[in-house]
């Protein structure tokens, strides 16, 4: 018999739903042994740990979460290199890696017996050091910065009333935004695989799923054991750039070109704010950004 192991936040603002339409349901499965797994209030890397030490081979992990509580599972099993399976709910503000997976309720689920597909990661190297695994994108600069805002204990209270969490974010997102644009150089002058960026350049994203919070369309680079998609811009000082990226983005796909590997180096030693699906960090000092494939795999379940 199967494991099932099902992992989710409490303290999520999506927390009341998981436990309706999800935990509630459990004492209706068949055919599996149920665990619960609980994310904490701690690092990234903690719960990492933690989930690895409860892993074991055959597991069907199912994450009934945002893409942070996700980004935990695929994280623990492919550090764990156990052969478990991920499955993902979206319980969450932008729920990407569901929408890359299109597993929408628990039933979706259950019906598809758990075909699995797989998905190969970004990998996150900064300085020589791993630091993390992505399953949709990773941007560097002051899009980056902007998801701490949802740190902020106000703003994640409001944003778990209702169903419409996702367009409330965009509105704290914007504001954001024009608040704080201007304030500072969100990128230090940096060569992208040996050539040197523009020096307002803001921002830089690698794409690998088929969504990119939540309304920008990506690809099936996923699917792909090397390709994904990049790009650079300069959003924090014209607003028209943005603008024309977002509408790109929404009604074709996000801008940017295939590339097997980038090397971001600063012309000299940089605080650089990072974020991956929601997780971030200030990178202190760092010299090079390396953003890759990585070799391993993740095995899915996918709609």
């Amino acid at each position: 018999m199967r494991r099932l192991l099902v992992v989710y936040n409490p303290n999520s603002s999506n927390y009341i739903r998981v436990k309706n339409e999800v935990l509630d349901r459990l004492p209706e499965l068949n055919g599996f042994i149920i665990g619960k797994f609980i994310i904490e209030k701690a690092p990234f890397e903690k719960n990492v740990d933690r989930l690895i030490k409860v892993l074991q081979d055959g597991d069907i992990v199912l994450s009934a979460g945002g893409d942070a509580t996700a980004s935990v599972c695929a994280n623990a099993i492919l550090i764990s290199e156990k052969d478990a399976s991920l499955s993902v709910l979206p319980y969450g503000n932008f729920n990407d890696l569901a929408r890359t997976l299109r597993t929408f309720e628990l039933d979706d689920v259950l019906k598809n017996d758990f075909k699995t597909v797989n998905l190969y990661p970004l990998d996150i190297i900064a300085d020589g050091e791993h630091w993390r695994y992505a399953t949709c994108y990773v941007t560097i600069g002051m899009t980056a910065e902007a998801v701490e805002l949802f740190d902020n204990q106000k703003i994640r209270k409001k944003l778990q009333k209702g169903h419409k969490s996702s367009w409330r974010s965009y509105i704290y997102l914007a504001k954001w935004y024009f608040k704080n644009r201007r304030k500072k150089t969100f990128i230090p002058e940096f060569k992208l695989n040996g050539v040197l960026q523009h020096k307002k350049t803001s921002d830089y994203a690698a794409v690998n799923g088929r969504s990119m919070s939540r309304i920008m369309k990506g690809g099936e680079d996923y699917l792909k054991p090397v390709i994904f998609r990049s790009e650079t811009d300069r959003l924090a000082t014209n607003l028209w750039r943005l603008v024309k990226l977002m509408t790109k983005s929404i009604l074709s796909r996000v801008p940017g070109h295939d590339t097997k590997g980038d090397v971001l180096e600063f012309l000299e030693p940089s605080d650089v704010e990072l974020q991956a699906e929601g997780e971030y960090k200030t990178f202190e000092k760092v010299n090079k950004i390396e953003i890759r494939k990585t070799k391993k795999c993740l095995k899915v379940v996918q709609n």
